[in-house]
């Protein structure tokens, strides 16, 4: 398992590179967040203000993990799915109330998305520590890294400062990556928040661990397009396996590992089930099996499924990145929240 140090004693080329995209890291003195001025994201933001962030967030996180093996998985898509609507601003995890609609209710997040009480109770240690400093966005940040690393993955110098946004979109909510889009509505969906195809492929590996309902594969299994009969690119022995874990009027809810060889580390099997035609989401088997993929995607899955340490520097890379989607920084736009579900 890869080691769980905090990234912010750590200097590596991948905090080099952020630092330069940054372009400009203000250390904030004795006012955290909410009292600077609109600044870029730095690693070392919180140094000053609450220098044992990191360590609060890991505590938190290995305490869940001990009761939920699912938990890793999940937080990292609370940030995914935070970040592609609105930017990273924590919008996500505000809660519906009479009058506003949270991007909790969008189809893709209702029932769903998961992992909300174990930010909550990040966040309640911070603000124990260090009340009004870090704000509910950079915890969501911190936990996706924190997931990543301690399920055996690449670690990177987080980019930090984001305030909370005080408006939520479940309009843009509904129209997240999902698991039915094709190669180009998912290449469009990445490309309308500028992340390309290789932050495409890089970033769908993190289906490497987690689960998935039932109801996500039944049309692959019996009625692909339509057609009722299976997805001729699904692997058979693969089929016929899901089929025993997905019978055709089976519970739809049931729970399926995304990687059946190791379903709880973060590595490159991701890549090489795709190789063998044993993507569990038609959305993941299209990076390889798509005719368009040929020459678009399908190449960059070959690298990452014959080196592990292609895709865990281009996954980390792409995590600063996706970070980097329009954070707020302004305090005339954004706070930070005491908690996470209200606006201040």
């Amino acid at each position: 398992m890869a080691s769980s140090s905090s990234p912010f004693s750590r200097v590596s080329q991948l905090a080099v590179k952020a630092t330069i995209l940054a372009a400009v890291c203000l250390l904030l003195h004795g006012g955290g967040g909410s009292s600077a001025s609109a600044a870029e994201l730095c690693v070392s933001y919180y140094d000053h203000t609450c220098p044992d962030a990191y360590k609060i967030v890991q505590g938190v996180l290995v305490e869940a993990h001990k009761s939920d093996p699912r938990i890793f998985a999940s937080l990292i898509r609370l940030h995914f799915h935070d970040c592609f609507v609105l930017g990273c601003d924590g919008s996500l995890l505000l809660d519906t109330f009479p009058g506003f609609q949270s991007e909790k209710d969008a189809r893709p997040n209702n029932n769903s998305a998961r992992g909300y009480p174990v930010v909550d109770a990040a966040k309640a240690a911070l603000e124990k520590a260090c009340p009004g400093v870090v704000s509910c966005a950079d915890i969501l940040a911190l936990a996706a890294e924190i997931s990543v690393q301690l399920s055996g993955g690449p670690g990177w110098g987080v980019l930090l400062g984001r305030l909370d946004g005080k408006t939520s979109s479940i309009a843009g909510a509904q129209n997240l990556p999902g698991p039915f889009d094709g190669l180009k509505n998912l290449t469009l969906k990445f490309q309308a928040v500028n992340l390309d195809l290789t932050d495409l492929v890089a970033l769908s590996g993190a289906h490497t661990f987690g689960r998935v309902k039932c109801r996500f594969v039944t049309n692959r299994l019996y009625n692909f397009s339509g057609t009722n009969q299976p997805d001729p690119t699904l692997n058979a022995v693969y089929r016929a396996f899901l089929s025993t874990r997905c019978p055709r009027n089976g519970d739809a809810n049931s729970l399926n590992d995304l990687d059946p060889t190791t379903p709880d580390t973060f590595d490159k099997n991701y890549f090489t089930n795709l190789e063998k035609n044993r993507g569990f989401l038609d959305s993941d088997q299209q990076l390889k099996s798509d005719p368009g993929a040929l020459t678009t995607t399908a190449p960059i899955v070959d690298r990452f499924a014959s080196s592990q340490d292609a895709f865990f520097k281009s996954f980390a890379w792409s995590m600063i990145k996706m970070g980097n989607i329009l954070p707020i920084t302004d305090p005339s736009r954004g706070e930070v929240r005491k908690h996470c579900a209200f606006v201040n």
